[in-house]
This record gives C-alpha cells, structure tokens and sequence, in this order.
C-alpha cells in the first residue's frame, strides 16, 4: 500500500482541480524509472484512467495508481507534501531505498 499524509492530500486535490481532473474520480499515478543522481527516480502525475496491470489504492480520500513493477519500489512509501522556506513540493518516504539524494527525487535500493 502507499500511503498518502494530510498535507498531499489537500494539496493534491488542489492541483488535480487546477489541471481539470476531479480527485474523487481521478487518479494520482505513481511510478519509478530509471535516472535521477541516485539511480532510480520517482514519477507522480495525474491521470484518467488505470491499467489493468495497475495496483491501485485508496488514502485519505486520494486514488493512486501504480503499475506491478514501480510497485515492488514503492511498497510501504508515504507520499507527504513539504511546504516552508526551502521549498515546496512533494516528498516520498520510501522505507525501501537505501539511498536518496539531497533533493529527494531520487533513490537507490
């Protein structure tokens, strides 16, 4: 399961609006692919539909949608929303990686 914190989720469901998708019908699709600093990078983005193949989820009122391979990566990882003076954005924390670099977007296992 991923999981998705308070924070993601108000802040999803603000940005699926602003982009013309509607969170109680829409997805949040998760993914992993190969690059980043630390070998494996994170991919989030909006989307209509799942897969067949996908494992999709429900938490704290927010869809996700992951496909079989991202997630064997993604097992277990909370999506959270960091917002202050250092930033904004959105930030796994993925109880499997080893390894992430300093912006947090990628990871290694």
């Amino acid at each position: 399961m991923i999981k998705v914190s308070d924070t993601a989720s108000k802040r999803v469901a603000l940005l699926m609006e602003d982009e013309g998708f509607d969170v109680t019908k829409d997805y949040v699709r998760v993914g992993v692919k190969s690059g980043g600093c630390s070998g494996l990078s994170y991919d989030l983005k909006f989307d209509h539909n799942s897969g067949e193949e996908d494992k999709v989820f429900v938490d704290n009122g927010v869809t996700i949608a992951v496909d079989k391979k991202s997630f064997l990566y993604l097992v277990g990882t909370t999506l959270e929303f960091e917002g202050g003076l250092n930033g904004k954005g959105f930030q796994f924390n993925n109880p499997n990686a080893n390894r992430t670099c300093g912006c947090g977007e990628s990871f290694s296992l």
